[in-house]
């Protein structure tokens, strides 16, 4: 039996790649554009959320599909949007 373990990508390893430069310049600092959904509703979340286990598991799909070519010029999250806003509500509450 093989153990797979999650590969954790550093955020800023992440958003160097996919970020036009226009787009990061006008950014909050410390946060990320993300794409969720299937009508790819756009979001703006601290950096700090891609640790959480349950953003860490998306990205690693949103890689498996995407790769690190994002049409829309931020991170594609194949999520349900509700799922997501239930995610990122509690992570901006604790």
């Amino acid at each position: 039996m093989a153990i797979r373990f999650q590969r954790i990508i550093p955020a800023k390893q992440i958003l160097k790649r996919i970020l036009p430069s226009s787009e990061s310049a006008n950014m909050l600092k410390g946060h990320v554009p993300v794409y969720v959904g299937e009508t790819q509703k756009r979001f703006v979340i601290l950096i700090s959320y891609l640790k959480h286990p349950s953003f860490q598991n998306w990205l690693s799909k949103a890689e498996e599909e995407f790769g690190f070519d994002h049409p829309l010029g931020g991170l594609t999250i194949p999520c349900r949007e509700e799922s997501f806003i239930d995610l990122a509500c509690s992570l901006n509450c604790s």
